[in-house]
């Protein structure tokens, strides 16, 4: 009976392992969707920004990280996908620029 769990088990391991080696990380992308999030916070403790502008980037960094879940849930970060975040994160980094240099400032 022991046998038997353990050849199961085995074979479980043995199917589950290469779809989890197949998972594609994301360092680059996961690197600067933090810093652009740190990007944010500093904004908020230097009065740059104030709660509203902050709150309406963290939506934006929300829908980029929605993206990239979406890209890494079959395994393969495709080309096309890759290029696609990476635009969406220039389009949220000017965002962030534009933001913390206007003239609004936190009360």
């Amino acid at each position: 009976m022991k046998l038997v769990k353990i050849a199961v088990l085995a074979a479980v391991g043995a199917i589950a392992l290469p779809a989890v080696a197949q998972t594609q990380s994301t360092p680059t992308i996961d690197k600067r969707q933090a810093n652009q999030e740190r990007r944010i916070e500093q904004g908020e403790k230097s009065g740059a920004l104030n709660q509203r502008e902050a709150a309406r980037l963290e939506k934006g960094q929300a829908h980029v990280q929605k993206m990239e879940n979406k890209a890494v849930a079959d395994g393969k970060v495709t080309p096309k996908e890759q290029a696609r975040i990476n635009k969406a994160q220039n389009k949220q980094s000017r965002k962030i620029a534009k933001q913390k240099h206007d003239a609004q400032t936190a009360k």
